[in-house]
């Protein structure tokens, strides 16, 4: 379960600071990032991988506008839509 934790952490990290390496962060900014991973964990359960392709095309769509390139056309689809 840590090691989960752990890399939802820096998912979560990677997707909303790309200018900052995990290990450039202090130990209380990477905790608060823990905890934030273990509440998604905790709410998503089983569904845990549905997060990770979330986070993973949010931060494709920020590398792309980062580069100038357009978002990726596939998305998540937004669950109160749906």
């Amino acid at each position: 379960m840590q090691h989960k934790v752990e890399l939802v952490a820096q998912a979560i990290h990677r997707a909303q600071h790309q200018e900052l390496s995990w290990d450039s962060e202090s130990s209380a900014r990477r905790d608060r990032f823990r905890e934030y991973a273990r509440n998604a964990i905790n709410l998503l359960g089983k569904d845990i991988g549905v997060l990770l392709l979330a986070l993973e095309e949010v931060t494709a769509g920020k590398r792309a506008r980062h580069l100038g390139a357009a978002p990726s056309p596939v998305s998540v689809a937004d669950p109160q839509t749906t």
